[in-house]
């Protein structure tokens, strides 16, 4: 039966999978895992364990910014917090990181991680480094549904949501291999006590390597749109990450019922997988679109209550030969843009190829010239660098390369192998 603190909102499409609610494992050492709770969730975690409700309401304070501000996951180090307090939360609490299966870095020091859930499941992030920003390319589910045809994520089977910790656990994994927590007495960088090093990366409020988050990652994060909510409240929090809404970008193929609602209840900006101007080819490439048609969903963005000239709707157009590439592909772009009024800019994404794909990216000559056309128009089009081919960590090459397998695979593998040894 469907947990109330797992919700599972059914997929619209063609055909309508609803991925099966994850049951919360509980730890074989009992204790409960504090990553991705809230401050209230904390609290009532306390209280559950026997705190009374005003020693609950202090510590859950205590530990939220030691957890989101500190990114500390001994509670001995938990300093303000008297010695049996802190043996006592030990003994009932934890605060996890999603585990480290391989981490590897491109040649233009892009960096991808391939993570695994408690309960054995894979999924990938992204960071992106450049002059002036630090991307971190954020998942929302295991798999995806959409079946996006460009997309190597999109030939993955949907296993399951991720859970608000483990949406949450991927920026604190960033933010612990950057070196990016406080030092000193409560993040201080006044105040660094004699035995930390110098020379180690210091915090400051302008001064971070992880400047913004994309939810572009693995998923459609609009499919899991009360744990993406819960994890990016947590991440939004003044006392904790304290990353501002105007520096995160949720990205949609076009879930139209749930746009609104992510405008009210999260408020960040919005980028759209767009990636055609015609009813065929957006069927072809992006398959919501026979759900949720191109005019639909531009009426839903020029309805989105955030959008302004302050915060425009990003448009993900990836660049694909001979399929909608076009100077007339282009001048459609414009001409929808303009119907709808859109505060609008276009990010032109040279497609990225991957094993076993039909595509082919667009000329240079070819993305510069619509590029050049949509600019005539009055609307930005800046080409997208690509970043982390080598790694296969660029847009839509995300895939988990230990896909899991079933129990009837996995036997006959095992029967293969055992054939072969003869």
């Amino acid at each position: 039966m469907q947990s109330a603190a797992n919700p599972i909102m059914p997929i619209p499409g063609l055909i309508d999978p609803v991925p099966v609610p994850r049951a919360v494992t509980p730890r074989a050492d009992g204790r409960t895992d504090l990553l991705g709770l809230s401050r209230p969730q904390i609290k009532g975690a306390l209280e559950e364990a026997g705190l009374d409700a005003k020693a609950a309401k202090l510590r859950s304070k205590q530990l939220f910014h030691w957890l989101y501000h500190r990114g500390e996951t001994d509670f001995e180090a938990m300093t303000d917090l008297a010695k049996p307090m802190r043996g006592w939360m030990a003994e009932r609490f934890v605060v996890g990181r999603p585990q480290v299966v391989e981490a590897q870095v491109s040649t233009d020091g892009t960096r991808k991680w391939l993570l695994r859930s408690d309960d054995g499941q894979d999924y990938e992030m992204v960071f992106i480094p450049d002059a002036d920003r630090g991307t971190l390319c954020v998942s929302s589910q295991v798999g995806c549904t959409l079946n996006c045809r460009f997309c190597h994520t999109g030939t993955m089977r949907l296993v399951r949501n991720l859970t608000p910790g483990e949406i949450v656990g991927q920026v604190m994994l960033a933010r612990d291999a950057l070196g990016e927590w406080p030092k000193g007495n409560m993040g201080s960088a006044a105040a660094i006590p004699d035995d930390e090093d110098e020379d180690a990366p210091q915090y400051s409020p302008d001064g971070r390597m992880l400047t913004n988050i994309v939810m572009m990652g693995m998923g459609e994060p609009l499919y899991n749109f009360e744990h993406v909510r819960d994890a990016l409240k947590v991440v939004m929090d003044g006392d904790g990450l304290a990353l501002s809404r105007r520096r995160i970008t949720l990205s949609t193929s076009g879930v139209i019922p749930m746009m609104a609602r992510a405008s009210e209840e999260i408020g960040v900006n919005l980028a759209v997988s767009l990636h055609a101007v015609t009813k065929a080819v957006r069927d072809e490439l992006v398959p919501i679109n026979k759900k949720y048609g191109i005019e639909e969903l531009l009426q839903a963005c020029a309805d989105y209550p955030k959008a302004s000239n302050a915060r425009r709707i990003t448009f993900e157009y990836v660049m694909i030969k001979d399929k909608n590439d076009s100077d007339d592909d282009a001048r459609e772009l414009v001409r929808l843009i303009r119907k709808y009024k859109l505060p609008a800019k276009v990010n032109l994404i040279p497609f990225n190829p991957w094993p076993g794909t039909d595509y082919e990216c667009s000329t240079p000559d070819r993305i510069r010239s619509f590029s050049s056309i949509v600019f005539e128009g009055g609307i930005s089009a800046p080409v997208r660098t690509p970043r982390g081919r080598d790694i296969m960590a660029a847009c839509g090459q995300l895939k988990s390369a230990s896909e899991k397998k079933s129990r009837a695979e996995l036997d006959r593998l095992a029967e293969e192998k055992q054939a072969a040894l003869g």
